[in-house]
């Protein structure tokens, strides 16, 4: 008879998923001196729609406890034995004891009821803000928790800064930053709720990182992009990022009704994010910008309106060719495709680099073109209230941050300017001269170095 071959999987600890109070959990089966034992570990995902993807992460998490079993004895009194129900709701019996994962998911649930305004809580958060929350729980937070014993009432400063410490040997700083949003307010949620009366996460310092500089392109690169996007399918995404400095999310949003054709005006008040909830791609629609100066009113020049009516014209040709297969969803958006499906911010973002590629562009982000816009403006004079203005920046401090280093092309046309005030178009010599006069006590090294070039040695 043959034998069948022993994979690796066969030697993993068995386990199946399992229900309990409407949440899944991962049953792993061990055995403590001959005895057959059981392992609850919660995924932390509630029973509707979530049993395929619980399945999927079984082996994962079976090779996770056939490592930690294979390393740590197994007894009754041990740290592995089955974990606490992870609670739901906030029942009034969840003290300083509770287990500080379990607090997280708590804390978790609590933010999801304030992106779907279930509560009273004014501060309401974005569904886009919760699922980065989310994504951040579930992976790392979680995984590394997981495997400590900390409670909501014994973990320390230390332990937190331990956790960051692990994960910055893999992120930028930017990105741990992430994680300490949600640990903190975790803990801030706890004080609310009289289970601490003060927050372990405060003070936390992390590495000081460079201020990031995005790249542009010069007037030259834009106008040869300009000629490469030419009937492209993000034609006009690009156009309008390059030339109005908007944001993805603002392009993609816009709609028809934004824009007055009589007066030639559009304005800025929708717009299309996307984000990654429960392994799932969504896409965001709200008629709210990032901040109340981004909402504003651009005017409509006539090469971009006339490409406008143009693009409108093929859209309401499509509609009548594909008839009830046209997409309904985005009737009305301005970046959609043939058959009416919005252009996703994802595409975008990849379809951009590859465009630059094919054409020997330099690369640079889809979000540098905002930059691009704003490098331009600079180059040719105009102040920078105005261009916090056109980019829609709350405060002149956001701006100056941004394109501050840039500001040294504006000092070229400022030096050029003094050039004239001042008459400074004489020879070195003419201006050595005059300066010896006025200042008869200076060397002439000195005077030399003054004005800007070598003295000759007699």
């Amino acid at each position: 008879m043959a034998h069948l071959q022993q994979t690796k999987e066969d030697m993993l600890l068995t386990g199946s998923v399992a229900e309990k109070n409407d949440y899944l959990y991962w049953v792993i089966n061990y055995y403590v001196e001959g005895k057959r034992k059981q392992k609850w570990v919660p995924t932390h995902m509630k029973v509707k729609g979530n049993k395929t993807k619980a399945k999927n992460m079984l082996l994962d998490v079976r090779r996770e406890w056939t490592l930690k079993f294979g390393v740590k004895s197994i007894d009754s009194k041990s740290s592995l034995a089955p974990e606490p129900q992870i609670v739901g709701e906030l029942p009034g019996k969840v003290n300083a004891d509770v287990a500080f994962l379990d607090w997280l998911y708590i804390w978790l649930k609590h933010k999801y009821k304030q992106a779907t305004q279930q509560t009273l809580d004014d501060k309401q958060i974005d569904i886009v803000t919760y699922a980065g929350y989310a994504n951040n729980l579930v992976n790392p937070i979680a995984p590394y928790f997981r495997q400590h014993s900390f409670t909501l009432g014994t973990i320390t400063k230390d332990d937190i800064k331990a956790f960051y410490t692990e994960q910055l040997k893999r992120v930028k700083v930017t990105t741990a930053k992430h994680y300490h949003s949600v640990i903190h307010g975790a803990f801030n949620y706890a004080i609310d709720e009289g289970l601490l009366a003060a927050n372990p996460a405060d003070r936390i310092s992390f590495p000081k990182q460079p201020k990031f500089k995005g790249k542009y392109y010069h007037h030259e690169e834009a106008m040869r992009l300009f000629e490469v996007m030419q009937g492209v399918k993000i034609e006009l995404p690009i156009l309008l990022a390059s030339f109005y400095g908007m944001r993805r999310s603002e392009v993609l949003g816009l709609k028809w009704d934004a824009f007055d054709f009589t007066y030639d005006n559009f304005t800025i008040k929708h717009t299309v994010t996307q984000y990654s909830l429960e392994g799932k791609t969504r896409i965001h629609k709200k008629d709210k910008t990032k901040t109340q100066s981004s909402l504003r009113t651009y005017p409509l020049i006539p090469y971009i309106k006339a490409r406008l009516l143009d693009i409108r014209a093929k859209q309401e040709e499509y509609k009548k060719l594909c008839g009830r297969s046209y997409d309904q969803e985005y009737i009305g958006y301005l970046c959609v495709d043939q058959i009416g499906e919005l252009l996703k911010p994802g595409y975008v973002t990849s379809a951009f680099p590859k465009l630059l590629k094919k054409n020997d562009l330099r690369h640079i982000r889809f979000h540098d073109l905002r930059h691009t816009c704003a490098a331009i403006l600079l180059a040719n004079g105009i102040r920078m209230e105005q261009i916090q203005e056109w980019l829609g920046h709350s405060e002149i401090g956001t701006t100056s941050d941004i394109y501050g280093h840039l500001e040294f092309i504006t000092k070229i046309a400022s030096a050029k300017q003094m050039e004239q005030v001042f008459n400074m178009t004489m020879t070195p010599v003419d201006v050595l001269e005059k300066t010896k006069a006025a200042n008869p006590k200076m060397t002439a090294f000195a005077m030399a170095e003054w004005v800007g070039f070598e003295p000759t040695v007699p």
